[in-house]
């Protein structure tokens, strides 16, 4: 027997659901995996809510760490042992223990730790496809970052820095204007105290930005449209606000002919050979230490329903993990 996180039902926190229950064999091209420590994500919300649809009863998660207990057959690249981590989907990882496609998982260097790359794997990834293959950037382009004090935008800062990108950051607390500043951002903007579209306009001279990465959806999509340079690229990659609003193609032309895009991790990472690359540049700068992962918050696997309300009201930094 297991323990599991399930839910039967959409809605709130309290529907996550703790139970037992029984963990069979892998099955073919499956590996089972003990975690010793496993992620938590605002798209972990969508699927919880109903935003993103699946069939119920379920479980819930989309990143993990731990070690392999059994692979199925078929199953070459990874074997008992080894220590791994993941991200993606099926969702199922708020487990202590579970069964998934082998071909998720990645075997991890001695340099990473199973804490570190549970809170690492989705938004590291994340951030490496944006800012290589959503949009190329290189040295000296300015781009526009939404909530860059959560995971993905601590990861992003340094990154960012990494690559000599000028990276203007929101955030909705002096608290975390100062963190993302500490970890790369070029300029900050408090959100609740300034207008952050004249705010973008007067660091660039007027310019705007070339890019917009944007994970709140709703309440931030028009006006970081109005943030871009002509020919500029809206990337909207989450609705923590809810989804975005229809709106008319013309008003990308009337702002200089933008770019929208709505990028998934599952679409860019559907490839193992694209995995693959896209992890080992992820294990390579946080190996070396040019990007740090801070876990603000670590919470028992029991009190799923406490951090997913924290998480929700914005109160987290940084990355957190449930620990099994």
């Amino acid at each position: 027997m297991t323990q599991v996180i399930q839910i039967d039902r959409t809605g709130g926190p309290e529907v996550m659901q703790l139970v037992d229950v029984a963990l069979d064999a892998p099955g073919p091209g499956q590996a089972q995996v003990r975690h010793e420590a496993i992620g938590l994500n605002y798209i972990d919300v969508y699927f919880r809510s109903g935003q993103y649809p699946m069939p119920l009863p379920n479980g819930l998660g989309m990143e993990g760490a731990g070690v392999v207990e059994a692979v199925g057959e078929g199953v070459t690249h990874v074997k008992v042992g080894d220590r791994v981590a993941y991200a993606g989907g099926p969702t199922g990882s708020y487990a202590q223990a579970r069964n998934l496609p082998a071909q998720l998982l990645l075997v991890l260097p001695d340099s990473v730790g199973f804490d570190t790359a549970a809170a690492m794997m989705l938004q590291g990834l994340t951030v490496q496809y944006l800012f290589h293959r959503t949009v190329a950037l290189k040295a000296g382009d300015t781009v526009l970052f939404h909530a860059a004090a959560g995971g993905v935008g601590l990861i992003a800062c340094q990154w960012a820095k990494v690559k000599g990108v000028n990276l203007i950051g929101t955030a909705g607390s002096a608290e975390k204007v100062e963190l993302a500043l500490a970890h790369g951002a070029s300029h900050m903007i408090n959100y609740n105290e300034e207008d952050y579209v004249a705010r973008v306009r007067e660091l660039t001279g007027g310019k705007g930005v070339s890019v917009v990465y944007d994970s709140i959806g709703k309440d931030t999509f028009k006006r970081s449209l109005d943030c871009l340079a002509p020919l500029g690229m809206m990337v909207s990659f989450g609705s923590a606000s809810g989804p975005v609003d229809p709106f008319s193609l013309s008003e990308l032309a009337t702002r200089g002919s933008l770019f929208v895009t709505r990028p998934s991790l599952m679409a860019y990472m559907a490839q193992r050979e694209d995995l693959e690359a896209s992890a080992a540049a992820l294990f390579g700068v946080v190996g070396s230490g040019e990007v740090k992962i801070e876990i603000k918050q670590r919470y028992p696997l029991a009190e799923v329903a406490r951090a997913h309300t924290e998480l929700e009201a914005r109160k987290t930094t940084g990355s957190s993990i449930l620990l099994p």
